[in-house]
């Protein structure tokens, strides 16, 4: 019987007592782990190790933080967690907004660190194994494998965190999907009073895929509770 392989991580960070804490940590759970310690050499590094997982600090000698997951999102989906002393909200959503999964504050504690990884490796194998085919809602088309939005044939440039919000309602159509389980699954657990974040973005989804945002046909909301995505 063939073992699957032990997931691989790589550890963006210019400080080399936390990465060398990081990585005992990661590598008594099963990982492996890359270091990189600048913007240039976590690019070059995730190019050629092709990790399963990214935490990424915002903070580095050449550049910032939040321009490497800009550059990675040009050609990568892999699971990005900001790992940074940052924690001022509008710092937080830029990084996010850039296309970051998920963002810890420091100081951290290794166990809420550990079960954010696993969280967003799963949701990342799912969506693998799901996103193999073609979802319509209206004349929205949405290609899960390509990653490519179409209204009335005409292709829809989403955020990231656009893209993953879609993507959560797709998951769930005809559901109710209250605001912390959208917080939870687009954002992270740190998120779960962030209501804002939802009414925002969803805001930014009807306007881009409904033909009357003001009255929306789909992407409905449930007073008091949170939002369902509609197909028929």
């Amino acid at each position: 019987m063939m073992s699957t392989p032990s997931p691989v991580a790589l550890i963006l960070e210019d400080e080399r007592e936390i990465r060398t804490f990081v990585r005992t940590s990661l590598e008594a759970e099963g990982w492996q782990v890359v270091e990189a310690g600048t913007v240039k050499q976590g690019l070059v590094e995730a190019g050629t190790r092709r990790p399963d997982l990214v935490i990424a600090d915002l903070g580095l000698p050449d550049g910032d933080g939040v321009d490497f997951i800009r550059q990675l999102r040009t050609w990568s989906g892999v699971p990005i967690i900001v790992l940074s002393a940052r924690s001022r909200e509008q710092e937080k959503v830029a990084a996010l907004d850039a296309g970051a999964d998920d963002y810890i504050s420091k100081p951290f504690g290794v166990a809420e660190l550990l079960a954010r990884m696993r969280a967003n490796l799963r949701r990342t194998r799912t969506g693998r194994t799901a996103g193999d085919s073609v979802f319509q809602f209206g004349d929205v088309e949405v290609d899960m494998s390509a990653r490519v939005v179409r209204k009335g044939g005409v292709e829809i440039h989403l955020t990231p965190i656009e893209y993953r919000l879609l993507g959560v309602l797709i998951g769930n159509a005809g559901r109710v999907l209250t605001h912390p389980y959208l917080l939870r699954e687009v954002w992270g657990p740190s998120h779960s009073q962030s209501t804002h974040y939802v009414r925002i973005y969803m805001g930014n989804l009807r306007h881009k895929l409904e033909d009357d945002p003001a009255q929306p046909k789909h992407i409905v909301t449930e007073t008091g509770v949170g939002y369902r995505l509609l197909v028929d």
